[in-house]
């Protein structure tokens, strides 16, 4: 099989638009993915089926190979991610780190995301260090699965792998198109599969040389004029079909730059030259360690960064990266240096070793050293471990642990408060239950996503004499329920405003660790975007609107991040702390007496 390197340098553009897209340069440059997926079908299609057609297709030499070329660097960054997480994050962020650790050792970090992260475009998945693994458990899932047929459809029966190859992709493609969730397409294997399967069925499909027509070449240039466009350039089209149509111009580089990558010098000079092709071979290496120092740097130093931090955060990257392809990819993949049983028990060896440790520190809910600032001292043997539990870790059990409230009123004449929301509604009954006033009512929690289909809802509706919409629900939402329900709530209702404490207590945490800060008047910008939410929703709803945000903001838009104790009020950047919601109940103390009737 001869080598192309004109694929390394379709790996280069991808990689590259990857990087500038986790930069903030560029909007679409995410489906550089989408072309590393078509690479890795092609190629490993049409090494699998030549081996397949000789007869010496092995499955288990196909996962030696894989293990080499992959798990080694796997292993490696999040070791360095876990151990900066270690020394650098605050419990919340570490818990979350040793998660997305444990996951990515397990190839299911897409899984992951998918749970506790669904929408990629979300800021807060800047700060993940290792968020980007979500493709690399994609792609080892699907080298995994995939080599199955051929080992199942060798020999006489080869005649049925092309077929079976195309019914799979169909059958992937249909469910990506009529699947609704748009998380559930990004995020798992069967919804990507068609992705990976087009370059597969190329590569079987084109085996043999296809013929030189005098317009491949033309149509191989407007392919790559066309990729680069939608790579680097904000094309405005549904997704669906950005991924489609990066799926089918990168099949179709693969095979007409096959006739081309050694005759035609322009597609040479684009795609083969010295340091294009460089950069694509080391390119699963770049892919891996670039979001570890954009996380870490945003998570220390904060969002914005200026020209001169990028090119030295991108020259990190480059070094690391160099590194890592000649002393990780290249000693691992080489078997006459580390002959396959060393490999497999050092492999293993390094396996466990993170991979439980990692599982340790999840379960102390990444606690791992006292936290004044939080009021969290560490334990290494806590009364209660966070064993893949949704609602026990240490960080998220005094805002879970309002569940409890979620009944019906009882015959108490105390004024009887409804809170409806989702977490942002836990945390103000956190605020209620807070206040000196505590005593005097009956609070109670409906969780906002059974609002619609629990009949319940509107028993507890009726009994409550006050009830709050958490997280500044919009107008149409309450003129839903009340056609739902037929019933007229607006004159009982009040809207408890959003709230924000910028990108990462990370960067307030080193913050106030290497200066001498006050922390009383310490301030952080918030979001973009929430600052003129909250004006918008004080527009809409007026007297009936909590505005959170006034009650801690400067002129500038800046709030606070800190209690008059010197404690975060919110552990994520979102949520409440405890100290938070006392600090916001005396706050609110005399709006919600007047709203109560105390």
């Amino acid at each position: 099989m001869v080598y192309r390197d004109d694929i390394d340098g379709l790996r280069a553009l991808a990689v590259i638009s990857v990087v500038l897209f986790h930069l903030g340069y560029i909007s679409n440059g995410y489906l550089g993915v989408d072309v590393f997926f078509v690479i890795s079908g092609y190629l490993i299609t049409g090494i699998i089926y030549r081996q397949s057609v000789s007869k010496s297709f092995s499955l288990l030499n196909f996962y030696e190979r894989r293990i080499r070329r992959i798990i080694p660097l796997v292993l490696v960054t999040s070791l360095v991610a876990f151990v900066m997480g270690v020394f650098l994050m605050l419990p919340d962020d570490l818990e979350n780190l040793s998660q997305a650790v444990f996951a990515s050792n397990f190839s299911a970090n897409n899984i992951l995301m998918y749970i506790t992260s669904s929408d990629y475009w979300a800021v807060k998945n800047d700060f993940k260090p290792l968020m980007h693994t979500w493709s690399l458990g994609i792609e080892e899932q699907f080298y995994l699965l995939y080599p199955l047929l051929f080992f199942f459809l060798n020999g006489k029966r080869i005649k049925y792998l092309l077929p079976s190859i195309i019914f799979l992709t169909v059958l992937s493609f249909l469910a990506f198109v009529f699947q609704t969730s748009e998380s559930a397409k990004f995020y798992f294997i069967q919804y990507r599969f068609f992705e990976l399967s087009f370059g597969g069925i190329a590569a079987i499909y084109f085996t043999q040389t296809i013929s030189n027509h005098k317009n491949n070449s033309l149509i191989l240039f407007l392919l790559i004029i066309s990729l680069f466009c939608i790579l680097f350039f904000p094309v405005e089209l549904n997704n669906d079909i950005k991924i489609l149509i990066v799926t089918l111009i990168t099949t179709g580089i693969l095979v007409l730059g096959g006739l081309y990558f050694k005759t035609n010098k322009i597609y040479k000079r684009l795609f083969s030259n010295t340091i294009v092709a460089f950069i694509g071979k080391i390119s699963f290496s770049i892919y891996m360690w670039h979001q570890i120092v954009f996380a870490f740097y945003r998570y220390l130093f904060g969002e914005e960064m200026s020209i001169s931090i990028t090119g030295l955060l991108l020259l990190i990257i480059f070094i690391l990266s160099v590194s890592s392809y000649f002393l990780i990819e290249n000693t691992f993949r080489d078997r006459k240096r580390w002959k396959t049983k060393n490999v497999l028990i050092f492999i293993a060896s390094f396996f466990v070793l993170i991979t439980s440790t990692s599982f340790y520190v999840y379960s102390l809910g990444g606690v791992v050293r006292d936290t004044p600032e939080l009021n969290i001292k560490f334990n290494p043997v806590p009364d209660t471990s966070n064993l893949f539990s949704s609602t026990n870790g240490p960080n998220i059990r005094y805002n879970e642990s309002v569940r409890n409230l979620d009944m019906s009123f009882s015959e108490s004449t105390k004024q009887k408060i409804l809170v409806v929301g989702d977490s942002f509604g836990r945390d103000f009954v956190n605020v209620l239950l807070e206040s000196d006033f505590e005593n005097d009512i009956e609070i109670r929690y409906f969780d906002g996503g059974r609002v619609f289909n629990d009949s319940s809802f509107k028993i507890r509706v009726e009994n409550a004499n006050l009830i709050f919409f958490a997280n500044g629900v919009q107008k149409s939402y309450i003129e839903k329920i009340e056609s739902h329900y037929n019933i007229q709530i607006f004159d009982k209702i009040q809207i408890v405003g959003i709230k924000d404490f910028g990108y990462s207590n990370g960067e307030h945490y080193f913050n106030i660790r290497n200066s001498s800060i006050d922390l009383i008047s310490y301030r952080s910008k918030m979001k973009k975007g929430v600052f003129q939410d909250n004006n918008d929703l004080k527009i809409m709803w007026g007297e009936k609107y909590l505005d959170l945000i006034s009650l801690i903001s400067d002129s500038s838009g800046k709030v606070l991040v800190f209690t008059p104790k010197g404690k975060f009020i919110s552990q994520d950047t979102v949520h409440f702390t405890k100290e938070g919601a006392v600090f916001f109940s005396d706050l609110l103390s005399s709006r919600l007496k007047k709203l109560i009737k105390t």
